[in-house]
């Protein structure tokens, strides 16, 4: 395929389809099997490849590790807060299980920790092993759990590699939804095999970051805010009710 795609414009489709993914989850809560319903939330599952890949690509192009992995957790932070009161989650951690506890933000920043651990030749390979245990383990309970770890730190060691890259994206999922198919929704588990639409958009990236330098802000400010309206959205069509799994 051409690379007609720049960093924006892909950051761009990644806003759209979660900004609907979320819409639908305010609109019609849970897992509704309706086809109309099920259609919108595969547009979302464009989101979170888009999102693995450019931790992937910020860990390789960052010139300051400590202010990168600083500006992670502090948003991370921000939209732990911002995630649990759009879905109607308490927001201490694990109050209702172990899943969706926290947004997906909370594992990219352990994945960027990961990367860095382990390019640190200083690191012996034991401390490496405990290292992906501790941030597996830690990031179980976010959304897409510690996936959202394990598939940025593999996006990483097979950048410039695409075809490996695509087969990173659809193992990793595949083994997030084998999770929920067996265990907590078999509609969901099987939803988010989707995310294989991703790689078409993924293959057409030609390296650029685009003229637009305010994409990084854009995003770090657009994605607790939109989180906020959607609990607003939801308190007043359902009232204090949650709208995903615990």
């Amino acid at each position: 395929m051409k690379k007609i795609l720049n960093a924006n414009q892909l950051k761009l489709i990644a806003i759209i389809a979660m900004t609907i993914d979320h819409l639908t989850w305010a609109f019609f809560p849970g897992t509704q099997a309706v086809w109309y319903v099920f259609c919108l939330h595969i547009i979302g599952r464009l989101t979170a490849p888009i999102m693995w890949f450019f931790i992937a690509e910020g860990c390789h192009y960052t010139h300051d590790r400590k202010k990168y992995l600083l500006r992670l957790f502090l948003f991370a932070v921000i939209s732990h807060f911002a995630y649990d009161f759009a879905f109607g989650i308490p927001f201490l951690p694990l109050s209702t299980g172990a899943f969706n506890q926290t947004s997906v933000m909370w594992s990219l920043a352990l994945a960027a920790v990961l990367i860095f651990l382990c390019r640190n030749e200083n690191i012996p390979k034991w401390g490496k092993i405990v290292a992906i245990i501790v941030a597996c383990l830690v990031s179980f309970p976010s959304d897409w759990s510690s996936i959202a770890v394990m598939c940025p730190f593999f996006l990483y060691a097979h950048r410039g590699q695409f075809k490996k890259q695509g087969i990173d994206i659809v193992l990793w999922t595949f083994i997030y939804a084998l999770v929920y198919f067996l265990f907590l929704d078999k509609l969901y588990g099987a939803l988010q095999m989707f995310t294989f639409l991703t790689i078409p958009l993924l293959s057409m990236y030609n390296g650029e970051r685009g003229r637009w330098k305010g994409m990084k802000w854009f995003f770090y400010i657009y994605y607790p805010a939109h989180l906020v309206i959607i609990g607003l959205i939801r308190i007043l069509l359902h009232g204090n009710i949650p709208l995903i799994f615990g």
